[in-house]
């Protein structure tokens, strides 16, 4: 008799994950962290790390196309609407985060600032300025495909929400909205192999987010090219090396990501089955979290990300697998293991952390309906 698909999961693991460990971990936080649950005093905390970046302008981290000196510019110069917080994606995403916050918690004491710098980035002129960027010759590739993804989610909460403030912010932003759906339009009829690393050239972690805009839009021929392509991609896939992860710098688990990709454009039978020979056990490297041996280096402090991100992908894909009839309590406990092991890194003075690690841990929250307020 074949031994089931989770018990041979369990075979595989070199220790068991329990309670008792996630409880000791989170018995180490500092008294200035995030909960493994997020409730209003949660959300307020975050929000408070994306308000104070996304009109911090320095620190900077700006790849920026010269053509002539003309193009000399500082950051907000350059991008009016999504200068701050280190970068032009982070900036986005910090952004949304803060739409996603406003829409749940809107009980939250620093509601009334956050609007008002909302209404700040997102003016007719500053998106205008965006668009133009976007629109110089020799630019196509800016922020590809992270940022284009992380901008048409941003779209996506804001098409979601029934308020004023929603449909406001939705309208003015939908000029550069578009000009991003023609940029993934051009660009991924051209692409014939994906971007697997963990990283922000991560294909199917760009088409996920393109994905959620697609279809509240209702944009059914953008959608209906993001799903072949996703298809095209990774639909053949078997046995994933998993067992390699992660590198270095990985923020996304290129083997999880991928599988909540595909998680969307199957239906839950055709994934649980589409699963079980692309990851047929869970290796050590992907049971336990990501050692983080320098937050103080801008690119080993993504590690803390990646446990952040593995636990929400985690959280996805034992839903879909537990709709098909799976019982996949191993990956929903990993899934607070690795959590527990990277928020109490989310609040901290390391600004090569905190201008994003926010985001990811609400990706995290939401990722799981027993997570939510």
């Amino acid at each position: 008799m074949r031994r089931s698909f989770f018990g041979i999961w369990m075979g595989t693991l070199m220790t068991v994950v329990t309670w008792s460990g996630l409880q000791q971990v989170s018995a180490a936080n500092r008294t200035d962290t995030l909960s493994i649950r997020i409730d209003v005093r949660q959300a307020e905390k975050l929000a408070r790390l994306a308000y104070g970046c996304i009109h911090t302008e320095y620190a900077n981290h700006i790849q920026h196309l010269m053509l002539s000196d003309r193009d000399a510019a500082t950051p907000s110069q350059l991008h009016p609407a999504f200068y701050g917080c280190y970068d032009w994606h982070s900036s986005v995403h910090g952004h949304w985060l803060l739409v996603k916050l406003l829409k749940n918690f809107p009980q939250m004491q620093v509601r009334d600032s956050i609007i008002a710098a909302m209404d700040l980035s997102l003016t007719k002129e500053n998106i205008a300025a965006e668009v133009d960027y976007f629109k110089v010759k020799g630019r196509i590739s800016y922020e590809r495909p992270y940022g284009w993804g992380w901008l048409l989610k941003l779209a996506a909460e804001l098409a979601d929400w029934d308020d004023p403030l929603g449909k406001k912010w939705s309208a003015v932003l939908r000029p550069l909205t578009d000009q991003i759906v023609d940029n993934f339009e051009t660009y991924l009829p051209g692409l014939y192999y994906p971007l697997r690393r963990g990283v922000h050239a991560n294909t199917a972690f760009a088409l996920y987010l393109a994905l959620d805009w697609a279809t509240l839009s209702g944009d059914t021929h953008f959608e209906a090219l993001l799903k072949e392509r996703a298809k095209f991609y990774f639909q053949q896939d078997k046995r994933i090396p998993a067992a390699w992860e992660p590198e270095g710098d990985d923020f996304l688990s290129p083997a999880l990501m991928e599988a909540n990709l595909m998680r969307k454009v199957m239906d839950e039978k055709t994934f649980a089955k589409w699963f079980r020979t692309f990851l047929p056990g869970l290796p050590a490297s992907l049971s336990h979290p990501a050692v983080v041996a320098d937050r103080s280096d801008p690119t080993g402090v993504h590690l803390d990300g990646l446990n952040l991100s593995r636990a929400w992908c985690m959280n996805e894909i034992a839903a879909a697998l537990r709709s098909a009839g799976r019982q996949p309590v191993l990956l929903e406990q990993t899934a607070k293991l690795h959590a527990g092991d990277a928020l109490p890194h989310v609040l901290s003075d390391n600004y090569l952390g905190t201008h994003w690690l926010a985001t990811f841990a609400l990706l995290y929250y939401f990722s799981d309906p027993g997570l939510k307020h």
